[in-house]
């Protein structure tokens, strides 16, 4: 009887690596060098906007930094990119503003206030409705911004919520053992009583995923309307509690180093902000606001005091600090 001789597994592996596709996914490389998020690449693709050594891409193609690419004609320069410093800015969004480059409507975007890049783009981790307040990411890098929404990366998000109506322990269990909405199960990993008086009640929720208005929709699932949504917080990054609404501060190495270590990117060896640049960003900060920013910021928050006369008068700010909330 014959027996065929086993094969050997080192041959075996030597002929996967060599049939491994060379490079990565177009969409993948491009929002890694921060042009664009996958999707909105993964759509110029579509379009045929992109090539890849004079041939036209399609949606699954892969590439290597030593190819030639172009986007609309222009090449990318794909070695300079890569080695481009990783920026990260925290925005703290006024209620009033949607989360969109333009608006067909003139509406005011996010995106009005934000410092101009040059040869480069912000990339917008996240979204809050227009209704909505608090904090904003944005980096220059597709790949890190993509990680940090991914509900697969576990990303904690916080937020303070207002409600019209108690939370009771019923319903705290509900909206943390989860709740049915039109887009599947949700729920809260945490819910926080953060106090108020009257019909007003604060809480502070953590949840490890954006769905759109999902902190909303989990509430009126439960019969509660939120008046006011603030986001507090978005991984490891904190809203600053200095910074002022409409404003925006750019993260140092430190704090870039610590999101990236969250979703499990590599670091690329930057040097952080010099000191030039941090008093310039000082500078940006404290100084005056236009005439027509301090008539804007007037007129929502007498809108907001008007707001809260019709439910209760006895309405006051809850204290944020996290030492004093406590546990449903």
């Amino acid at each position: 009887m014959n027996q065929s001789k086993p094969k050997n597994n080192s041959t075996i592996n030597e002929q996967n690596a060599t049939n491994k596709p060379a490079g990565e996914k177009l969409q993948k490389l491009l929002a890694r060098l921060g042009l664009g998020s996958r999707r909105g690449l993964e759509e110029i693709i579509k379009s045929g906007r992109i090539s890849i050594n004079g041939k036209v891409a399609n949606l699954g193609d892969r590439a290597l930094l030593t190819d030639e690419i172009r986007i609309d004609g222009r090449q990318v320069r794909l070695k300079a990119e890569r080695e481009k410093r990783r920026r990260v800015i925290a925005y703290y969004k006024p209620e009033g503003e949607i989360c969109s480059a333009s608006d067909p409507q003139g509406r005011p975007t996010v995106f009005d206030r934000l410092p101009k890049l040059t040869n480069d783009r912000w990339v917008m981790v996240g979204r809050l409705d227009i209704n909505s307040s608090g904090l904003l990411l944005f980096t220059n890098d597709g790949e890190l911004a993509h990680r940090l929404m991914h509900p697969s990366s576990g990303i904690i998000r916080e937020y303070a919520v207002r409600v019209l109506g108690e939370v009771t322990p019923q319903i705290a269990s509900q909206l943390t053992t989860g709740v049915e909405l039109e887009d599947g199960i949700a729920k809260f990993d945490d819910i926080k009583e953060g106090g108020g008086i009257g019909v007003n009640k604060w809480y502070h929720v953590t949840i490890k995923e954006g769905r759109k208005r999902e902190v909303r929709r989990m509430f009126e699932s439960q019969t509660l309307k939120v008046s006011r949504l603030i986001r507090t917080r978005y991984g490891t990054v904190i809203l600053p509690k200095e910074l002022r609404t409409g404003r925006f501060i750019e993260l140092d190495t430190s704090d870039i180093g610590k999101l990236v270590d969250s979703v499990g990117l590599r670091k690329r060896q930057v040097t952080g902000l010099n000191h030039a640049t941090k008093e310039k960003q000082a500078r940006i900060h404290k100084k005056p606001l236009k005439s027509r920013e301090i008539r804007r910021q007037k007129h929502e928050a007498h809108e907001r005091r008007e707001e809260r006369k019709k439910h209760t008068p006895k309405y006051r700010t809850p204290n944020m600090s996290r030492a004093k909330f406590t546990k449903i």
